[in-house]
């Protein structure tokens, strides 16, 4: 299974279940691949940032990729990003090897400059192989790299290999405008945007031109809907839809513990067994979950998915 550049809807990027006690829940693992399809979504992004995969080893990441691949009915991309090319090339090859669909790679942490994010990825795509489709992920909320549009539209021009953006600039409305009226005026080849960011401006992101979403928000199926109601014209009825989730996707995207309050609402749905995260990892507090509980019996009035 493939992506390309005019793919659209919802990546969910996924999280890594563990047991309580740190080592990798494969059961989970399975009803989440499955959860995803169910939910409408169109891709499935693993081993990304809220993925966990800094603290995996390395056969452990390649265990999920292939329980991952080798279950799932829709493309599988697998977050690359390391501090070495070797890594990156090694986990690339063998994720290609066992059927994902391409890989993700974000800027490194030592570029700086234009200049040196633009050769930044270039050793990449020399590394992981010109033969291998990737998503060029532009976060510099976290990853703290700034890729101004130029330079986004000089990777994807010199690499054609790279096939979507997963956009999560913040404020980045501006940027998605720009990129697709580079395109319009014929300065930029076609290429997919998906957009992350816990799906914190997906109410806009859609008319600016994007695609969809990549991103993990705890219901990828109100994702996939918001994102057909956008499709479908229905603007006033996917903002309608936005809103009722919009207090809960903010308290997801608190830096430290946002992955806390997805696993949280994840575990309450059902699809995995523990909240558990890896050591070093940040927990909710009892005070923590109850206000997510309270956020999500609120959500419930509107959206009953959040009945729990």
């Amino acid at each position: 299974m493939t992506f390309s550049t005019s793919s659209k809807g919802v990546y969910a990027i996924a999280a890594t279940p563990f047991h309580d006690d740190g080592a990798i829940d494969f059961n989970s693992v399975d009803r989440l691949t499955d959860f995803y399809e169910e939910s409408g979504c169109t891709g499935i992004t693993i081993l990304g940032i809220m993925g966990e995969a800094p603290k995996l080893e390395a056969d452990e990441s390649r265990a999920i990729i292939k329980r991952v691949v080798e279950r799932a009915k829709i493309p599988v991309i697998v977050g690359v990003s390391a501090p070495g090319f070797a890594a990156m090339r090694s986990l690339a090859r063998s994720s290609m090897d066992m059927g994902a669909a391409g890989v993700m790679i974000a800027p490194g942490q030592g570029a700086k400059t234009d200049e040196q994010t633009i050769n930044y990825f270039a050793g990449a795509v020399e590394a992981v192989g010109e033969d291998v489709p990737w998503v060029l992920q532009d976060y510099p909320l976290t990853l703290n790299t700034v890729i101004a549009t130029s330079v986004v539209a000089k990777i994807i021009t010199n690499h054609p290999s790279c096939l979507m953006l997963k956009h999560e600039d913040w404020p980045g409305l501006e940027k998605i405008s720009k990129l697709r009226a580079m395109q319009k005026s014929g300065e930029l080849r076609e290429f997919s945007i998906l957009c992350g960011n816990g799906g914190m401006f997906l109410d806009f992101e859609p008319e600016r031109g994007a695609d969809g979403a990549m991103t993990g928000y705890g219901f990828p199926d109100m994702l996939s809907e918001l994102v057909s109601l956008f499709a479908e014209g229905k603007r006033d009825e996917a903002h309608d839809l936005f809103d009722a989730h919009l207090p809960l996707i903010r308290y997801e995207q608190q830096l430290g513990v946002g992955l806390a309050v997805r696993k949280h609402i994840l575990k309450r749905r059902g699809v995995i067994a523990s909240d558990a995260q890896r050591k070093p990892g940040q927990m909710l507090t009892a005070t923590a979950k109850a206000e997510v509980d309270y956020l999500l019996a609120r959500v419930a009035r509107h959206d009953k998915r959040a009945a729990l």
